[in-house]
């Protein structure tokens, strides 16, 4: 048995929490990822998989296993990239999340860096904020971009990197001809937007957890038409239907293109939201994760951050 791969199955599992989800993803079939952790449990002399008719999670034992997992794979992976970089050309994986606002600003991020440093393969993922400060915790990211002000929710050890400042706009079906792109228009205030059918993130998103405050303090809380944890349902829902949404800078800076929306700064009260990139403070970063963090510092990088992000054309 090749315990590394077996650990890396594990984590998989844990990941996409179904056998054959994760089997797909490790590019083996479903018999062999339950032999292969079949094998590990024998080898640790511990039952580590709750097993049903479906997956049902890990054991109290399978829980401290995948901490070592995820640490030997962290570890192994740092040392294929310091040897491939002693070899004069760095070779690796950087594993990247961001908040679903925030993933048009990180998929930017992940194109300039593969083009600055062929040999880096980014994973960008889109995950509650929740889901990331875990994922930081447990070295199952290297990197996170989201809501830097909420970090005090969990004890989790991280040093924050200050991007941008999320702004928040109301998006309508824009009334009139079509203009070459998308339309900002005069302020609105929160009170006024609350009075038309609304598409939201779903709750367990940050971001609706400060919509839903704008809307408390403007004194409209709002019930809304449709739900959905896709920013990119929230455009499509306007630009299909009769609803409007709330979408933050960076998400509105991706949908430019749309020449039938039209996007109002919303007002009253002023809304902005610090957005960072994270890692984990106390590991020492991979070559792979230095490289990202010269690009974020870069002036390309900024500009380029800058002009798709924050407040857009407000």
């Amino acid at each position: 048995m090749n315990i590394l791969v077996s650990m890396r199955y594990l984590a998989a599992l844990h990941e996409h929490r179904h056998f054959g989800r994760a089997a797909q993803a490790c590019g083996i079939t479903q018999p062999a990822l339950s032999n292969a952790l079949r094998a590990l449990e024998a080898e640790f002399g511990a039952v580590i998989v709750r097993r049903g008719r479906t997956y049902a999670g890990l054991t109290h034992e399978g829980e401290q296993v995948l901490r070592t997992a995820r640490r030997m794979l962290h570890e192994h992976e740092q040392l294929r990239q310091n040897l491939s970089a002693g070899g004069g050309r760095l070779q690796g994986t950087l594993r990247m999340a961001a908040v679903p606002t925030a993933v048009p600003v990180l998929a930017r991020f992940a194109a300039l860096l593969q083009a600055r440093e062929p040999g880096i393969v980014p994973v960008v993922l889109s995950m509650s904020s929740l889901e990331l400060e875990t994922g930081l915790e447990s070295l199952a990211l290297d990197l996170a971009l989201g809501y830097t002000g909420r970090t005090h929710v969990r004890e989790v050890k991280v040093a924050a990197l200050p991007q941008y400042t999320e702004h928040y706009f109301f998006v309508r079906r824009a009334a009139g001809p079509q203009a070459a792109t998308l339309r900002i228009g005069a302020p609105l205030g929160w009170r006024e937007a609350a009075a038309h059918r609304l598409c939201l993130l779903t709750r367990e998103m940050h971001n609706r957890a400060i919509v839903d405050e704008a809307f408390a303090q403007a004194g409209a809380p709002v019930q809304p038409a449709i739900e959905t944890n896709s920013v990119l349902a929230l455009a499509l829902a306007v630009a299909a239907g009769e609803v409007c949404a709330v979408l933050p800078g960076a998400v509105l800076a991706a949908v430019r293109g749309y020449r039938d929306l039209e996007a109002l700064p919303l007002v009253a009260p002023e809304v902005h939201t610090p957005i960072g990139c994270m890692v984990h403070a106390s590991e020492r970063p991979s070559r792979a994760l230095e490289a990202a963090l010269a690009v974020l510092a870069s002036p390309p990088w900024q500009a380029h951050r800058d002009a798709h992000a924050g407040a857009v054309g407000g």
